[in-house]
């Protein structure tokens, strides 16, 4: 069955009745043109009105939908002759994250990026894009890889967290993502991060740390849920819309602070509504960022990493 937002109930109400008055005309002989044409102008005012002026919960909403394009998706479409690898060489290999090396515009990359599932049985499988320490240590494997072959690193950021559970805690989970945040500061080659869904927390964090960080409109980057926000500051989960009003969560937000590089634009609806137009927005901001960082020498690399991140959080005039 299709998802249906919250907010989008309103278009799918007005949807039906323009398919219900075309079955009618199509049915009989009574021309029910003109309604129908008046119908759709109404339809397409609304979907304007709505969709451009969602809320950060709406936001929210969008990017938790369980058909929004993943980061197998975007590889399928941005890149070419991708090779997937596996494990960790510790422990074993965790389909929360997906890694390999593919062909970008003719230049060799190594795309990582969390992976959760659209259907119950691949969400479970994947553990639902929370990677456990052997994917965050997969993750780094590859980068050190790109570094030592001189390639630069692609990051897709799609996860609610990390697995917070008891087996991932004995295996390092947080000196997993410690180590991950790091090593990515120090790293030489270009890396272009890209959050496509959810940003939660060090989860997120550590597939991160880039020279530059983007971000597609209706995802967010936070540190928290918005109802774990809501649990902690005033112990009630149902207040979740009014903590994402308050966390500033959504890439407006974030770019305004100057945490994030690029706002990429989604097609009307969100990014599930057409992820080959997705993929093609995400291509013009991805080969500007590889093309300009490609040009900075590994001292330079070093250096813009760390004035970007010194820079989070500076409070003017304190």
């Amino acid at each position: 069955m299709k998802q249906v937002l919250e907010f989008e109930k309103p278009i799918v109400n007005l949807k039906e009745k323009i398919n219900e008055l075309k079955n009618i005309s199509k049915d009989s002989e009574i021309d029910l043109t003109e309604e129908i044409n008046t119908l759709e102008k109404r339809l397409a005012s609304l979907e304007d009105d709505i969709y451009s002026n969602l809320k950060p919960w709406d936001r929210v909403q969008v990017a938790r939908h369980q058909m929004r394009p993943t980061s197998l998706d975007y590889i399928k479409y941005l890149f070419t002759d991708f090779v997937e690898f596996h494990g960790d060489r510790y422990y074993g290999d965790d389909e929360a994250i997906v890694a390999g090396v593919a062909f970008y515009h003719g230049q060799p990359i190594t795309v990582i990026g969390h992976q959760r599932g659209k259907k119950t049985k691949e969400n479970i499988r994947r553990n639902f894009g929370m990677p456990h320490p052997e994917g965050y240590r997969k993750a780094i494997r590859h980068m050190k890889q790109a570094e030592k072959f001189n390639r630069p690193i692609i990051t897709f950021i799609d996860t609610k967290g990390a697995e917070p559970g008891k087996a991932a805690e004995e295996r390092g989970q947080s000196e997993a993502i410690a180590y991950n945040l790091k090593e990515m500061a120090g790293l030489t080659v270009p890396i272009v991060c890209i959050v496509i869904g959810e940003g939660g927390s060090g989860g997120a964090l550590a597939l991160g740390v880039g020279n530059h960080v983007h971000m597609l409109e209706n995802s967010t980057y936070s540190v928290i849920s918005p109802e774990g926000a809501a649990s902690i500051l005033w112990k009630d989960a149902s207040l979740s819309k009014k903590a994402a009003e308050s966390m500033r969560i959504t890439s407006y937000d974030l770019k305004e602070f100057d945490i994030i590089d690029e706002i990429i634009p989604e097609p009307k609806g969100g990014a599930h509504r057409d992820v080959e137009q997705q993929a093609k927005n995400m291509d013009k901001v991805l080969k500007q960022s590889i093309d300009t960082l490609s040009k900075l020498s590994a001292e330079q690399l070093l250096e813009n990493r760390w004035e970007k991140f010194k820079n989070i959080g500076v409070i003017n005039g304190a």
